[in-house]
């Protein structure tokens, strides 16, 4: 598992976790769409907001490996802002390349681009 060092561990001043320390004994955490809906608490949208600037801060437009990113808060963008880089994606690898939906991250997440690349 590829460790992305200078990647935030967690959001600052919160538990909301960025990476994760070790590869899962049990196997890997599969990423999944999960659905965001307007009801969800402002510390949330803040996680997300956070994690996707470390994400563009990182790696730009380009494709990167999941590696240690967390698979919980991963999924909160996947299938919309993060998507897969190729066909031969799979969820539940840690080689699995992913690339920022730059038009879709922009919609969604305005504030995150205002200072960026």
């Amino acid at each position: 598992m590829l460790k992305h060092r200078g990647f935030p561990g967690r959001l600052p001043g919160t538990d909301f976790q960025f990476t994760i320390r070790r590869a899962n004994p049990k196997g890997v955490t599969p990423l999944t769409k999960r659905e965001r809906f307007r009801d969800r608490k402002p510390a949330d949208k803040r996680a997300d907001a956070a994690f996707l600037e470390a994400l563009w801060m990182q790696f730009g437009d380009q494709p990167f490996e999941r590696g240690n990113l967390d698979a919980g808060r991963l999924s909160w963008l996947f299938g919309r802002e993060v998507i897969p880089a190729d066909d031969t994606f799979d969820p539940a690898s840690y080689e699995a390349l992913l690339v920022i939906d730059v038009d879709a991250a922009r919609l969604s997440f305005p504030d995150v681009f205002d200072g960026g690349r």
